[in-house]
């Protein structure tokens, strides 16, 4: 198939194209660049567009812009690309022997979307049952917002968020859903202001459905999906 017809298939596809690999591709020379030198090309990279579209750089509103984005990208949306970023999950021992699951619901989540690098807006929904070891709280929090703030597909980062709670804990009995409005959804192409995505990922006991059910009733989430 020619260069230009695939480039035509994924267009179309759009988001309904997933990557088969759970991790998020990156070049092995990711990180060569400091971030100071990502910065500068990307502020360049950003004017160069800003130009193109013909808006006025001289202008005091936009002249500031093509660093702003340059900077946001780097050390902001896309921080969780480096990982010198990596949240230090600390375990404790389950010293009072609570066996049930203990479910951290609501997390806000703030993505960008890999195809059109528009905003993916939600909340996620993680659960796990101990083995013997706790993680903090706040690390769950911490977890998801690593993996969201790198450019994504939400399917991947939903596996992405259980797979790195499941090395925490070392226990595969964890679940996630995430449910999230995504702007490439509903701010272009069909514009649908009111969909949202729902997706899950759940391991060990949590692929019992009763275990699952359970889950599902604490969050409030319809137990269908």
């Amino acid at each position: 198939m020619k260069k230009d017809n695939i480039d035509e298939t994924l267009d179309e596809m759009g988001d309904a194209f997933v990557s088969p690999n759970t991790n998020t591709p990156m070049r092995e020379d990711a990180f060569e660049k400091s971030d100071a030198e990502k910065i500068e090309i990307i502020q360049n990279n950003v004017k160069e567009i800003l130009d193109t579209l013909g808006l006025d750089l001289t202008d005091d509103s936009l002249k500031g812009t093509p660093r702003r984005v340059a900077k946001m990208f780097v050390n902001e949306i896309f921080s969780g690309l480096h990982p010198d970023e990596k949240p230090k999950a600390s375990t404790f021992q389950n010293k009072y022997k609570y066996g049930e699951m203990l479910v951290e619901k609501n997390i806000t989540l703030y993505s960008t979307c890999e195809h059109h690098l528009l905003p993916i807006v939600g909340r996620a929904h993680v659960g796990y049952i101990s083995n013997g070891t706790v993680v903090g709280l706040s690390k769950m929090n911490r977890i998801v917002d690593y993996y969201a703030k790198r450019p994504q597909v939400q399917e991947r980062l939903t596996m992405q968020i259980v797979k790195e709670l499941q090395e925490v804990l070392g226990t595969e009995d964890v679940a996630c859903v995430i449910d999230a409005k995504h702007l490439c959804v509903n701010s272009r192409g069909i514009r649908d202001i009111e969909s949202s995505t729902v997706t899950s990922e759940y391991g060990g006991k949590f692929k019992d459905p009763e275990a699952r059910r359970d889950f599902l009733d604490y969050i409030n989430l319809d137990t269908e999906f």
